[in-house]
């Protein structure tokens, strides 16, 4: 067989792209939504289409540029070094904070399969332990968890499905818009309260370009295949979080903290409702054994090429960066106790839109770079347009979602940033070193402070 017939083609590609973007983050969102009620639907739909217009351009960002670094090489087209590091220390950042609601949702799910009852001080020790637990079991490297993460992914992916197809058997018209709006918050503020949550569920987006080797003709197939398993995930999604509201009584469903097990227990049977809340329980360990690795190996990478501090770049002879991880297990240990809550689901959404803010600031400057990337690559002007247009679209839905995120979110994303400003003055000298050099080398140019 040729190689160029064992490569993807666009419909195997958006598949792969479609499964990659369903991980944990949906398992909790049926709770949260209930608490703003079905109006939800309304978020979905804006943040579908704001999902699709960030992923086209993350596409084209991927077939143009020629710097390394994905997310943080494409800042560096319109923001140079400085915006090269702030994008790869805000995703970065944003990663080691969804790994802390990853874990709460996890806790939230063992709470109901075993019928504990546990404070807001237990719980956060529980999600603390479960940090500990998948951070040491990467110690021996990645091959294995990440082995398990492919195959565990599959406990949240196979149930959600099956809701989104099967549970319109046991959907109530009735029951879904009694649910419309159920605290009778004004339209807008009603839409803005579930933006940053369902954007939660699309994170991840910006990966999906990463098996542009991988197909025949990228250009063409790439973007088509990125923005139609980001539809295709979001058709999902909406299905299956409306599914459950006409399936569950509104004040049932905003008070649980595993709503896909309560769903499957309505349709079928208290037992089955337990296999799938073991599922997902197992689906969150094996999703968060592969990012506690993935986290630390982002910084490694770029404390590898100077923009993180050196102690990130630390590795053992089999390439584990066990320092690194440990560095960020505590800013971790940290988070979950700073934002400990009355109940699990409002610790959650304080993490969750945490997570959207930070994950938002390369959104932005992604969004921005592309005019660069397209001028320097020498794009023709009637296809920049095009992008462009997108662009816009995708950094206005970026603004939208930080503006619904919460004074608290975008309080604390902004100290989280000004705090990556100075640790940027660490190491940002080493990248002048060789202009300077180059400068020495020709007494004719001026050196300036």
């Amino acid at each position: 067989m040729s190689a160029q017939g064992s490569k993807m083609n666009v419909w195997q590609l958006t598949i792969l792209t479609a499964v990659n973007m369903m991980g944990s983050g949906i398992i909790m969102l049926p709770t949260k939504l209930a608490q703003v009620g079905t109006i939800s639907i309304i978020s979905w739909a804006i943040t579908a289409g704001g999902s699709i217009a960030l992923a086209y351009v993350f596409a084209r960002c991927g077939m143009l540029s020629k710097k390394p670094g994905g997310m943080g090489g494409y800042a560096e087209y319109a923001f140079g070094k400085g915006g090269n590091y702030m994008a790869n220390y805000t995703y970065g950042l944003s990663l080691v904070i969804a790994n802390v609601a990853i874990a709460i949702t996890a806790v939230g799910y063992l709470v109901v399969l075993f019928n504990m009852e546990l404070s807001p001080l237990q719980t956060c020790i529980w999600s603390i332990v479960l940090l500990i637990i998948t951070t040491v079991a990467n110690f021996g490297g990645a091959r294995i968890t990440g082995r398990i993460g492919a195959v565990t992914v599959w406990g949240v992916i196979i149930p959600v499905v099956a809701v989104a197809l099967l549970g319109w058997f046991w959907f109530s018209g009735s029951t879904w818009l009694a649910a419309w709006n159920p605290n009778n918050l004004p339209f807008g503020t009603a839409v803005g309260a579930s933006i940053s949550l369902t954007l939660w569920a699309f994170l991840g987006l910006e990966s999906a370009c990463a098996n542009a080797d991988a197909v025949e003709n990228p250009e063409r197939d790439v973007p088509v295949a990125v923005m139609g398993g980001t539809l295709g995930a979001a058709v999902i999604y909406i299905l299956s979080t409306n599914v459950i509201a006409g399936i569950i009584p509104d004040q049932e469903l905003a008070a649980s903290t595993a709503p896909f097990g309560l769903a499957f227990a309505h349709m079928f049977s208290p037992m089955v409702g337990s296999i799938v809340m073991a599922l997902m329980v197992i689906a969150c360990i094996g999703s968060l054994l592969g990012w506690q690795f993935t986290v630390a190996q982002v910084f490694k990478s770029s404390a590898d090429v100077g923009y993180f501090l050196p102690i990130f770049g630390r590795a053992t002879k089999n390439g584990t960066p066990i320092i690194g991880m440990l560095v960020l297990l505590v800013a971790q240990v940290a988070l979950a106790l700073m934002t400990i809550s009355p109940n699990l689901s409002a610790q959650f959404e304080r993490v969750v839109n945490l997570a959207v803010v930070t994950n938002l600031v390369p959104y932005v400057m992604c969004m921005a770079a592309i005019f660069a990337i397209q001028k320097v690559r020498r794009v023709p002007r009637s296809k920049q347009i095009f992008t462009n247009v997108i662009a816009l679209i995708g950094a206005a839905y970026s603004y939208y979602a930080l503006w619904s995120s919460g004074t608290e979110a975008l309080m604390l994303g902004g100290l989280c940033i000004f705090l990556g400003w100075t640790l940027f003055g660490f190491v940002s000298a080493r990248f002048y070193d060789a202009d300077i050099r180059a400068k020495v080398k020709h007494p004719g140019l001026a050196l300036q402070d």
